[in-house]
């Protein structure tokens, strides 16, 4: 067993859970209630923890976690759709004026095997 993810956002964690889970990667989250001991332990030793089960998926979940992560911190950044040139807040994956997709965002990365 091996720890592949740590986060004080226990959403991206649950997450990034899921998405291993979805492509057949068993993992479990640690330290899930522990934030609230936050305070009289070190704040980071209380943030959810990723682990995968069978190390022999490190790699794979290793490529699929920092996916995660990629698109999340993308989700902040406001951009410009390709289509239409129309500005597009941050949190929205698809054009609100064409409905064209957001292309750095790049889901099939994220996308089970079928």
């Amino acid at each position: 067993m091996r720890k592949i993810y740590g986060s004080h956002d226990s959403v991206i964690v649950g997450h990034a859970r899921q998405v291993l889970e979805n492509h057949a990667i068993r993992c479990i989250v640690r330290n899930d209630f522990l934030l609230g001991g936050a305070g009289e332990l070190p704040v980071n030793e209380t943030w959810p923890e990723l682990w995968i089960i069978d190390d022999g998926d490190f790699d794979r979940a290793r490529d699929l976690i920092d996916a995660v992560v990629e698109t999340t911190e993308a989700s902040d950044t406001p951009w410009r759709c390709s289509s239409c040139g129309e500005g597009v807040e941050g949190q929205f994956t698809d054009c609100w004026a064409c409905g064209a997709p957001r292309p750095e965002l790049r889901a099939d990365r994220l996308d089970p095997p079928s």
